[in-house]
């Protein structure tokens, strides 16, 4: 287990930077969990000051993880930062909810996941690109009845047995979790997210079917953040413990909720997708302190520090 934070959240006050700098100057934090959309791009480039500060957190000695709700591989996680720029060797690595999701089917050594059948109704992406079931022993169907369990990887479509996607609104997608849920079948959800930032919009992820899917009375295993599950899988991959980690992150319900469960210092990122609720319209617009408090008394969610941007 992870030990749990030894401050109660709803008596941390946080403290506004208006940059990293002097956190990684005093050499506190040796590991630095970095979420990445929304902190170090927007899902189509980098954010202006994300590769400097990146730059500057190494050269200061800090190793960087990269700890994401995406419902992709760790590897495709890694090409993607690189496509966009980054220097990929600036990162020990990356651990996302996907990949998380891949090894747990594959290796069924934990006693929930080696209760699950093999068969499942898939939901996953059409226009981001569909999820690859490869190596996971899975069989697609889109009989319901036939269905063991349902896999949550995108909002999009629906897997087929073919391996090809059929294109659903979310709203045929949600009428489908109904059937599931009144057969009584779990859900794995592969990405935890509600909503992510793709270009200054907000795209509705798997997490929202899965939340819908609880209050249908369904059983859902949540893969990620806020789950301690990646937390361990991030430390682990360092090689380090909560002491010499501090998360970045700009979802309250997600990173910074799952931070302080861990016992983890955390940074809240106030220009990602709690922008619009803080009033924020441009790149590192300064949030207004009562306006964080109380966003963050509403997600029960208690960050460290605050920051406009991911910048040094």
């Amino acid at each position: 287990m992870i030990p749990k934070c030894a401050v109660p959240p709803s008596q941390i006050q946080f403290q506004s930077l208006n940059g990293l700098r002097q956190l990684a100057e005093t050499r506190r934090f040796k590991v630095w969990l970095l979420d990445q959309f929304g902190v170090l791009h927007d899902g189509k480039q980098p954010y202006p000051t994300a590769i400097p500060t990146l730059e500057n957190i190494a050269k200061s000695g800090g190793k960087m993880v990269i700890i994401s709700n995406s419902s992709r591989r760790s590897s495709v996680t890694m090409e993607k930062v690189k496509s966009l720029g980054f220097d990929d060797s600036l990162f020990a690595g990356a651990i996302t909810s996907g990949e998380l999701t891949h090894q747990y089917l594959q290796r069924r050594d934990d006693p929930w996941f080696a209760a699950l059948g093999r068969s499942c109704i898939h939901f996953t992406w059409k226009g981001r690109g569909a999820i690859s079931l490869e190596g996971l022993d899975l069989q697609v169907v889109e009989n319901i009845e036939d269905a063991e369990f349902v896999l949550a990887h995108g909002t999009e479509a629906l897997g087929s047995p073919h391996g090809d996607a059929h294109s659903m609104k979310l709203e045929d997608l949600e009428k489908i979790l109904e059937l599931c849920a009144s057969k009584g079948i779990p859900m794995v959800v592969a990405n935890p997210d509600y909503v992510t930032v793709e270009a200054r919009d907000l795209r509705v992820m798997p997490g929202t079917l899965a939340a819908k899917y609880e209050k249908l009375g369904g059983e859902v295993k949540w893969m990620g953040k806020p789950g301690e599950i990646i937390y361990k899988a991030a430390m682990a991959m360092a090689g380090t413990h909560v002491s010499e980690c501090i998360a970045v992150g700009d979802s309250l319900h997600h990173d910074i909720k799952g931070a302080n469960a861990a016992g983890i210092e955390s940074v809240f990122i106030t220009g990602g997708i709690h922008a619009t609720e803080l009033g924020l319209d441009g790149f590192g617009e300064v949030a207004d302190s009562s306006s964080v408090e109380a966003l963050a008394t509403k997600y029960g969610a208690f960050p460290s520090y605050v920051l406009p941007s991911f910048s040094w």
